[in-house]
Formats: C-alpha cells, sequence, structure tokens
C-alpha cells in the first residue's frame, strides 16, 4: 500500500543546491591519475531570462557531466557571458539606462536561474566578457596579431546596418539582412581593422578531415563558405586599351565558349570603361538600381544587365567579347568578373537568352556523337572539347593542364586555387564593446597601445546612443592620450571590435584564468581541448569558424599545442510549440521559471531530455512534462513504501565492482538480468551516442518491471531489492540530482551521490538463461514450455511429453516423425 508522501520538489531542491554550493561540490580539480573531460555549452547573451532552448542544451552537458563525475573523470564544466553587443547596447537606450548596468543585472538574475536548474557550473572559473579582466585580453590578442601581420587596416565597402549603425562583417548578414535585428543592409566605405583570417584558408578547410565527430551538415555549410576552388587565373585585356580584367575560373576547359563578359557593377574597372558610354546616364542608374539591392535580392531576382560597349579579348584564340554589367556578379566572391559561358552554366544560358548572346557549344559528353548546332540545354559536366581549335578532342582534364600551360607560358595567368572566405572585418562604431587598442600619432603614424597601459578602458560617463557617428568618437575624455612611443598628443582608435572576437578564445580562458597572460598555458594543456562542444547549428560559419581561426593562430604563437577547438560538436535542435520556435513575439514562449515553479526543476530537465534525441527538434508538451512529473513521483512512493528492506548491506566484488546478490529464484534471475541490461543500455547512450531520451526510456522500462515484481521477491530477496534501487537512483541522478540526492540520503547513503562510482553491469547476466519453446502438433501451436537456453532435442522432447497440453494431443496417438529447431519449437507430426 503506497504511502503517498508528497514530493516536496521545491524545498528538495533548494536543499541541495546550498549543500553544493557549501561544499563545492562542482569546483573542478585535475588529478594526474584520472582521464579529463571537459564539457562546454556555447555561453549565452545575457538577455535578461534564460529560455528553453537554454534549458534543454546545459541539461544535456549536465547529464554528461554528471555520468563523466561518476565514471571517475575529471570534469570541466564552466559558464560565463557573451555579454558585450548591440543588443544590450540597445536595450539600454531603450531603457535610459547604461549597458553595463543593464548587463550586470541580467546576469545577476540568469545566474541564480541555473543555480536553480541545479547545474553542474564551477562558478569560480566564470568569464564575463564586458568586464575589463576579460577584454583587456581581446586587447592584448590584438596586438600580438598585430606584430604578427594579421592584422591591417583599409578602406573598403562594408556590410552597414542602418538601425544598428554599425559594420556587419560577411557572416553576419544572412540573406541580405542583419543578423541582429533584421534590418536590410545596406552598401558603405569605410577605413576598417581587419584580421587576415585568409592566411589559414587552406587549413580551415583541410583540417575538416580532422572533425569526424562534427554534423555534416556543419562541414558542409563550412567548405561552402570557406569556398575552397581549383581553377585558373586569367588575364583578359579591354580591346582598345591597356587595361587588363583578372578572372577566375573553375572551368578553364570551357574558355573557347565563353560569348560574353560580365562584370560587377562595383568592380573597380568599371568607371574607365563607361567614361565615354553614350548613355552615360542609364547605366549609372543601373549602376546605382543595383547598388542598392541587397545580396539576396541579387541572387533571388531576375538577371539584369547592361552592355558597356566595351569587349575583352579571349586570349586564347583574340575573339573580342561583349563586357556586360550584371546584377548576379559580386565583387565579394572571385574577382568581381566572369567569362561567361552560356552553353555550359544555367546563369549564364538564361542571361544570354535573355539579351540575345550568342550560345556555343564547346564540352560534349560523347566525343562520338554529334550535336546540333543550336544549343537548347545547358550541359554543366566535364567530357571532351570540340569548337575549341587545337584543343578539340582533349578531356576537359586533358584542356586544363594543355591550356594552362599556355597562360604560364605567355604570362597571361596560372593554375591556382581561390578562396570565398575574406578577411574579418572587426571595427564596430557601437560603445558597448572592446575598444580597439590602436592610436593615431602625427609624428609616428598608427601605432598600438603599450602592452603595459592594458586594459583601454570603456569611459563609463559616455552618450553612448549611435546619433552622429560612434560614441567614442564624441568623448573627447576618452579618445585624446598621449603617443605610447614618442610621448606626443595623440588620437585614440573611436571603434569597438566586433563581439564575435570576445567568443572566439573564452574557452581557453576557462581552463585557467590569469592576470599576466590570456589564459594559463599550462592549466590550459591539462584541460584542452573541450572533448565536446553544445551549441546551434546557427553559428556554423560565424563563431565556429572564427574560433577554428583564433586556436589555429594561438598555436603558431606558441601559445598552445591544440589546432581544433572542438573535436566533437553535438548542434541540439531547437524547442518549438505549435511547430514554430518558441518566440516572445508569436505569444509561445513557455518560461523556464513557471515550469520550475509548477513541476521543479528536475521535472523540467527529465522532460526535456525524454521529449526527443538532442540533435532534433523538440516540441512542447504540457502532457508530457505531467508525465515526467508522475514518474518521478511513482519512484519516491515506492521509495518510501520500500524504505524497510532498502537498507541491506550488500557484498561487492572490489575486482569487478559487481554485488554479491542470491539470484536462486526465477523472479530474481528476471528481474537482475534486465536491470544489467538497463545499466548496459543506459550507461552506452549517455556515453556513447548521447541519446538521453532512450536512456530515460530504459530508466523508466526497467522501473516498471522492478514495481511489478517487488512484492514477489521483497521477502525472500530484499538485498536484491535494495541493490535495484540503489541503481537506479545512480542512472537517474544526472537526469534529477535533487531528487536523487534526497532519496540516497533517506536511504542511509552518508557520501554524496555525486561522488558514488557509476555501477558496472556483470556480462554473464545480460540475456535470459531459459527460452520459451513452442510445441506444434500437426502444424498448430498447442503448447509452449520453458527449457535452459540451447538445451538438447532429447531434453525438450522429454519436457514437451511432460506437458499435460502435449499429453492431451498426443497420447494415444501414433507419433510419425518430430522435428526440432534449436531454441524455437519443437514440431510433433501424428496420426
Amino acid at each position: 500500500m503506497s504511502t503517498d508522501r508528497k514530493y516536496d520538489f521545491k524545498t528538495i531542491e533548494e536543499k541541495w543546491q546550498k549543500i553544493w554550493e557549501e561544499r563545492n561540490t562542482f569546483k573542478a580539480t585535475f588529478e594526474k591519475n584520472k582521464k579529463k573531460f571537459y564539457c562546454l555549452e556555447m555561453f549565452p547573451y545575457p538577455s535578461g531570462r534564460i529560455h528553453m532552448g537554454h534549458v534543454r542544451n546545459y541539461s544535456i552537458g549536465d547529464v554528461i557531466v554528471r555520468f563523466k563525475k561518476m565514471k571517475n573523470y575529471n570534469v570541466l564544466h564552466p559558464m560565463g557571458w557573451d555579454a558585450l553587443g548591440m543588443p544590450a547596447e540597445n536595450a539600454a537606450i531603450k531603457h535610459n539606462t547604461h549597458p553595463e548596468t543593464w548587463t550586470l543585472n541580467n546576469i545577476s538574475a540568469m545566474k541564480n536561474q541555473l543555480k536553480r536548474m541545479g547545474f553542474w557550473y564551477d562558478w569560480d572559473r566564470e568569464v564575463t566578457t564586458c568586464l575589463s579582466e576579460y577584454y583587456k585580453w581581446n586587447q592584448y590578442i590584438f596586438i600580438k596579431m598585430l606584430e604578427k601581420g594579421l592584422v591591417y587596416k583599409k578602406k573598403s565597402e562594408v556590410n552597414w546596418c542602418p538601425s544598428c549603425k554599425t559594420v556587419l562583417a560577411n557572416e553576419q548578414v544572412i540573406n541580405g539582412k542583419c543578423w541582429r535585428c533584421d534590418s536590410n543592409v545596406e552598401d558603405k566605405k569605410l577605413s576598417q581593422w581587419f584580421l587576415k583570417i585568409t592566411d589559414y584558408s587552406d587549413e580551415l578547410v583541410t583540417a575538416h578531415d580532422e572533425l569526424e565527430k562534427w554534423p555534416s551538415k556543419v562541414l558542409l555549410m563550412q567548405k561552402n563558405w570557406i569556398g575552397k576552388s581549383h581553377g585558373a587565373g586569367v588575364k583578359f585585356k579591354v580591346d582598345g586599351t591597356d587595361l587588363f580584367i583578372d578572372i577566375f575560373t573553375t572551368r578553364l576547359d570551357t574558355i573557347l565558349g565563353s560569348t560574353f563578359f560580365a562584370l560587377s557593377v562595383k568592380h573597380p574597372i568599371v568607371n574607365q570603361l563607361i567614361a565615354d558610354h553614350p548613355r552615360k546616364t542609364e547605366i549609372e542608374a543601373f549602376i546605382k538600381e543595383v547598388e542598392i539591392e541587397t545580396r539576396a535580392s541579387r541572387e533571388l531576382t531576375e538577371k539584369k544587365g547592361f552592355f558597356t560597349g566595351k569587349y575583352a579579348v579571349n586570349p586564347y584564340n583574340g575573339e573580342k567579347i561583349p563586357i556586360w554589367l550584371a546584377n548576379f556578379v559580386l565583387i565579394e566572391y572571385g574577382t568581381g568578373a566572369i567569362m561567361s559561358v552560356p552553353a555550359h552554366d544555367e546563369r549564364d544560358f538564361e542571361f544570354a537568352q535573355k539579351y540575345n548572346i550568342p550560345i556555343r557549344r564547346v564540352i560534349v559528353e560523347d566525343e562520338k556523337k554529334s550535336y546540333p548546332e543550336e544549343v537548347d540545354e545547358v550541359f554543366t559536366g566535364k567530357g571532351f572539347l570540340v569548337n575549341s581549335g587545337e584543343y578539340n578532342g582533349l578531356t576537359s582534364e586533358e584542356a586544363i593542364h594543355k591550356m594552362g600551360e599556355f597562360l604560364q607560358k605567355n604570362n597571361l595567368g596560372e593554375l591556382k586555387t581561390l578562396f570565398r572566405l575574406r578577411d574579418w572585418g572587426v571595427s564596430r562604431q557601437r560603445y558597448w564593446g572592446t575598444p580597439i587598442p590602436m592610436i593615431y600619432c602625427d609624428n609616428c603614424g598608427i601605432v598600438p597601445e603599450a602592452v603595459e597601459n592594458l586594459p583601454v578602458l570603456l569611459p563609463k560617463e559616455v552618450d553612448f546612443t549611435p546619433e552622429g557617428g560612434s560614441p567614442l568618437e564624441k568623448c573627447e575624455a576618452f579618445y585624446k592620450t598621449t603617443c605610447p612611443t614618442c610621448s606626443g598628443p595623440a588620437r585614440r582608435e573611436t571603434d569597438t571590435m566586433d563581439t564575435f572576437f570576445d567568443s572566439s578564445w573564452y574557452f581557453f580562458r576557462y581552463t585557467g584564468p590569469s592576470g599576466s597572460q590570456p589564459f594559463d598555458t599550462e592549466e590550459s594543456r591539462l584541460w584542452m581541448p573541450p572533448d565536446l562542444y553544445i551549441g546551434g547549428v546557427e553559428h556554423a560559419i560565424l563563431h565556429l569558424i572564427y574560433a577554428r581561426f583564433f586556436t589555429k593562430v594561438f598555436r603558431d604563437l606558441g601559445w598552445s599545442e591544440v589546432s581544433e577547438p572542438f573535436p566533437h560538436l553535438l548542434t541540439q535542435g531547437m524547442v518549438t510549440l505549435g511547430g514554430v520556435t518558441m518566440s516572445k513575439s508569436r505569444g509561445n514562449v513557455v518560461e523556464p521559471d513557471d515550469m520550475i515553479q509548477a513541476y521543479g526543476a528536475d521535472t523540467t530537465r527529465l522532460f526535456i531530455l525524454f521529449a526527443a534525441p538532442p540533435e532534433k527538434g523538440l516540441e512542447w508538451s504540457d502532457k508530457g512534462i505531467e508525465g515526467a512529473h508522475r514518474f518521478l513521483q511513482r519512484i519516491w512512493n515506492f521509495f518510501f513504501d520500500t524504505r524497510d528492506i532498502i537498507n541491506q548491506k550488500i557484498e561487492v566484488d572490489p575486482k569487478t565492482s559487481l554485488p554479491s546478490i542470491s539470484i536462486d529464484d526465477e523472479d530474481s534471475r528476471k528481474l537482475y538480468i534486465k536491470l544489467n541490461q538497463t545499466i548496459k543500455k543506459v550507461s552506452e547512450d549517455i556515453d556513447q551516442r548521447f541519446h538521453l531520451n532512450t536512456a530515460i526510456a530504459a530508466l523508466m522500462e526497467f522501473f516498471n518491471d522492478f514495481s511489478s515484481v517487488r512484492e514477489k521477491i521483497k521477502q525472500k530477496n530484499p538485498a536484491l531489492i535494495s541493490y535495484g534501487l540503489e541503481v537506479l537512483l545512480k542512472m537517474l541522478s544526472p537526469f534529477t540530482p535533487h531528487f536523487c540526492s534526497e532519496l540516497w540520503q533517506a536511504a542511509g547513503g552518508t557520501s554524496s551521490l555525486e561522488e558514488e562510482s557509476w555501477p558496472e553491469y556483470d556480462p554473464n547476466y545480460l540475456v535470459e538463461q531459459t527460452v520459451n519453446i513452442m510445441i506444434q502438433v500437426n502444424g498448430k501451436i498447442r503448447d509452449k514450455i520453458v527449457v535452459s537456453m540451447d538445451e538438447t532435442e532429447a531434453a525438450v522432447k522429454e519436457a514437451a511429453f511432460r506437458s499435460e497440453k502435449t499429453r492431451y494431443y498426443t497420447e494415444g496417438k501414433q507419433i510419425i516423425k518430430t522435428i526440432f529447431i534449436k531454441n524455437k519449437m519443437l514440431s510433433i507430426v501424428v496420426n
């Protein structure tokens, strides 16, 4: 009879959170005789409240860390705050407060929420990027990159968000819109600081081969963004001038099929080409029209062009081909100029058809087949050359090689590799970011701040509204300074760093905060790299590329031996309600605090981990969380109903860590097998597959079997009941740590549950030792008997004919023959 003692989750959770904090349970220590496990979730922007996506992300990591701790690993599980950036600045303007006040208040609130969830975080290693103790090292790293030749300044056309009033990196423009506020991005020319990420383009691609534990989708997104292409650079002379236009093509074999030349409207040669154009006003209007289109619309809208009146000369046959300005050619990609081959490129074909440009076939799939002169279908594959003079009959590969030799011999180009990736512009014209530590001196030029003068602090008293330019540009107390080289009057750089700079190395800082360097290099060697990194797939071409770049730079600076920051990446799915992502604007948000208040942190954790595999989307369900709560209540009641027999002394073999338990009767044997099967499955689901949902399902299934057999065996085998409950609490504890700690203590556990070892399964009890044998008489199933596994035919026959049912169908009848299938069936044919 159940006692139905109330499961008071609020009191229990507060109690254990206090105990863990007092005992400093989550502090990371390193013992040399143990393996290490560094688990990291992408740190959050402190918006003010955690959401269900945070809860899911952090619960996944928490389970794995608690499991590893019980498996005797050194564990590091830190947390921090990606605390600089435009959202805080915009929120501060909206609420008439300071970004620092807004941010730190939000951090305090969110930190309390994370503690209420019972997450295993070593708060002694907390990183907050808006504090000078952190961003000082951003400035130090910037200067060291400058010394290494990885930083430069140039005037360039940049992506400008008119709403945020700042520059965006290419990676921060999503479908032509600002990644933060969704405003249409414009083009603007500004003097900007850049990091030479392109110096690492090749390694960023080739090192993908090492990332075997990354989702293929993320690798593909990065490969496409970095865009490594093997091809040829070719110089085309502009007819009647001394001008040349460089192009890059991956299909040099098609060059004799080029019937027009396409230029970006932003190509530097455009003004010279159209200077004497008879329709100059019209062509300038066309250029302006294209310039105000976003990159996304240029890719999606109808192809448009304007003939410049000039011709390019094909270096292979001297043919003059018209030069067009085209809205589909982007200056950011390749050289901003394209030799267009409409017979072998869909985009070029569409453009040529629209503007009545000739289309010439130069590649065929089958050299023995005849093809019509008119081209009505684009062939983009490789094959054999036709209509290509001396190159006719060659395969595409042969032609590329031979044509490449021609380029090099005549100084008209070369075979080469090109990358789509561009250098990372890190200048931002906003307040709430790391000040760029550069100084402008009339005598010395542009020089870095002296390292001993770092950090360059953000001034507190400043008008940080963006109107009128950069906020720091309006703060004389900030920008007026002294040159560190000549001690003369000088002016500080007033741009701040892109906040992705902050998140590109924070995982190093966690391993060993230091006052004299960005991170303790000795501590870093113990912990780096993170063994598991958990976060959203939306960061594939932003944070993840930048973090890989920084890690390689740190290696080359001699600060680290690690080349890849995250060998194992787990991208969790989104949490949805009504089939769409939770959003305040949609009114479909479920607040974690409300769930903690109604059901407790453990129930919330359990449901969000049970509802779907980590990498899949999760649809929120009120019925689901109620079911998770009922499951914990059932275990709670079961425990107190069984309390009188759970303190059994169980001897454990020190060599195998297995219990010495009597399993003589059938019910005990079946339960013990089920227990060992569950230990094996839950262990593998957590450790190898991260299938936390199926691990919970296995625990639920075991508990159902455990509950159904308890009354049968509790008197004859109380030790098994006690051991079964002990194992259940240990395996459930990573998912519901407060709940299990409370029951562990109530069961007489003197040690902390977190200090206990994870249970080991007995390999001798993973499968049933008996099997069911079907007894068939004249083709119909008449009986079922239980025998030992792999029993002999003679023994099975003897057992079958002892059975009353089998005898009923065979007694007094002639047995013609028997057919025996081991471990499955005995078929009897009677007359």
